[in-house]
């Protein structure tokens, strides 16, 4: 039993197809969807949406947005998200660098809540992105914009 799935951005389309599970970071907690889920509107934080289908796995990098759940279909508005094998890990490892610096360089409380929000999400990133699968693995679940 699967559940179809669709990952959106402003400028692409970035998963579409089915899943057993759905794992999502939102804002009070992880939650799990699968097929048959009571219907479900809520706000995503930044972090990671898992999708299994059998024995494979995808992983997103989020940073926020919004998901739909019906009992067959679960609908993701992300306000940004990139598959793990596009993030490049160096440039997220210098953002996350960046924001450290300047959270140690005592900013002032409105900046603050600011490059907090840098940290997690570059944080994130890398985590997301250490998840890629060795080079000649099997492709992913869904098609995102880049594989037409």
């Amino acid at each position: 039993m699967s559940i179809q799935v669709e990952i959106v951005t402003r400028d692409r389309a970035l998963f579409g197809g089915e899943a057993d599970i759905v794992l999502l970071p939102g804002v009070d907690g992880q939650m799990g969807v699968m097929e048959g889920h009571e219907p479900l509107l809520s706000t995503l934080d930044i972090g990671e949406i898992v999708l299994r289908n059998g024995d494979q796995t995808e992983y997103i990098a989020v940073s926020g947005g919004v998901v739909e759940v019906r009992p067959d279909k679960v609908t993701v508005l992300a306000e940004a998200a990139e598959h793990a094998d596009e993030i490049d890990i160096a440039r997220a490892e210098q953002a996350r660098e960046r924001a450290r610096q300047l959270l140690a360089s005592s900013p002032p409380a409105e900046r603050r809540i600011e490059m907090v929000e840098a940290l997690r999400k570059s944080t994130w990133r890398i985590r997301v992105a250490h998840r890629k699968r060795p080079p000649g693995s099997s492709p992913g679940l869904g098609q995102s914009s880049n594989s037409n």
